[in-house]
């Protein structure tokens, strides 16, 4: 790769990681193209944060006051034992790194519609394609030909790009499709599962995260939003495998039966199954020993998911694809070099995010009484007065989002609009 020649990239994946690199790409003058297999924009999704190195990749690209003028509104975090008592409860942040809700809560959706509206006036063009995903990659070098990358669509379009970037997700098929394996070949499953769904709000929600606690291993929650509706969650712990690749109407069968009995919360949002869309996923992480192979290259989820529970997933989806932007369209780079530098920068941050709490995700899903007493004793310290005077509960419960030296890149210096 010399320099100007990564002139065409293709991105798959329109979440938060493809257009955060579609973005940086763009900054510096390159003609992205990003596929989306959902027909449209998915702008739905829940409460996701934004912390430390995240937060400065958002002022470097222009958009931190932005997402701050869009975000859930969330005053704090509340943890209820399964009779509705008050375990602890936490304010929301007002670090760029701590506590359980941090200073910057935003919709998912909403988060990537700002991504998406940026990249429009760039120096470089961003063709979005909804509607449209990857069918086979045919990457030159590895049959003798290193002029670039062949893209076969599955609309049958045939397209060459200089570099392709898979941000498709944990679970991955056009990352299945160049490294091999199958959908768990390169995941850490976590042993839990989570529904994810809308409801209408009720007099009784407020601007708190309400996190109970309901034993066997099962949690329910209620978040906020800036909609005038609330976000539910439901997590359980499983070890059976494939319940994610349930039909959605035996999947919302088996967490109704789960959540049966666990009172308003649970049985609020496990009842809204049968009316409300929802997204049943089972938690992983995505471990994997290089995160390129060629001329293809993995950035977000698809590379280092470190999972809801981290608290760290969208911080790194942005600073990835920063990274990975400021390392392709460094001046005088080679691709190979572009790409080591981009893992030698982020790996420790991915390392860390990864590193989950002891016992997570089962000490926030106890199975027992006597674990659930164990919880409520270390909320209830973490959370009280002397504590949190000296904000230690905060600092306890503070992903590691500045574990990183990230990098200055000049040529994605912000342009002038």
């Amino acid at each position: 790769m010399v320099p100007g020649r990564v002139s065409k990239v293709l991105v798959s994946g329109a979440s938060i990681a493809g257009p955060a690199l579609a973005h940086g790409l763009a900054r510096a003058g390159t003609d992205v193209t990003v596929v989306e297999r959902a027909p449209e924009l998915r702008e739905g999704g829940h409460n996701i944060d934004v912390r430390g190195a995240g937060r400065e990749v958002l002022r470097r690209m222009g958009l931190e006051q932005q997402v701050l003028e869009h975000t859930t509104g969330e005053e704090g975090t509340r943890f209820l034992d399964e009779r509705g008592r008050v375990l602890g409860s936490f304010p929301a942040s007002t670090s760029q790194t701590g506590g359980p809700t941090a200073e910057v809560e935003v919709l998912r959706g909403r988060l990537s519609r700002l991504l998406v509206d940026s990249c429009a006036g760039l120096p470089g063009s961003v063709d979005w394609r909804f509607g449209e995903q990857v069918a086979e990659v045919r990457d030159g070098a590895e049959h003798g030909d290193d002029g670039g990358v062949d893209v076969t669509f599955a609309s049958g379009a045939q397209e060459r790009f200089d570099v392709v970037v898979v941000a498709e997700g944990l679970r991955s098929r056009t990352r299945q499709r160049v490294f091999g394996g199958d959908r768990s070949s390169h995941v850490r499953e976590l042993g839990a599962y989570c529904a994810y769904l809308t409801v209408p709000r009720e007099s009784g929600d407020d601007r708190y995260w309400t996190w109970q606690v309901l034993g066997r291993g099962r949690s329910a929650h209620l978040r906020p939003d800036d909609e005038g509706t609330t976000r539910g969650l439901l997590t359980f712990l499983a070890d059976v495998p494939g319940l994610d690749e349930l039909e959605p109407q035996a999947a919302a069968l088996v967490v109704q039966r789960l959540y049966a009995g666990t009172g308003p919360i649970g049985e609020r949002l496990a009842a809204a199954l049968d009316t409300e869309p929802f997204y049943f996923e089972a938690l992983g992480q995505a471990v994997l020993p290089r995160w390129s192979r060629g001329r293809v290259v993995l950035a977000g989820d698809a590379a280092h998911c470190a999972s809801p529970v981290s608290g760290m997933s969208t911080t790194l989806a942005l600073v990835g694809a920063h990274v990975l932007a400021g390392e392709l369209m460094r001046p005088g780079a080679t691709l190979p070099a572009a790409l080591q530098a981009y893992e030698r920068t982020l790996r420790p941050l991915v390392d860390a995010a990864q590193k989950l709490p002891p016992g997570t995700p089962r000490i926030g899903n106890p199975r027992t009484t006597a674990e659930i007493r164990v919880l409520g004793a270390l909320v209830g310290a973490a959370s009280s007065r002397a504590v949190q005077r000296l904000r230690l509960g905060e600092r306890l419960i503070s992903p590691p989002a500045d574990a990183v030296d990230l990098p200055s890149y000049p040529h994605l210096a912000e342009p002038v609009r």
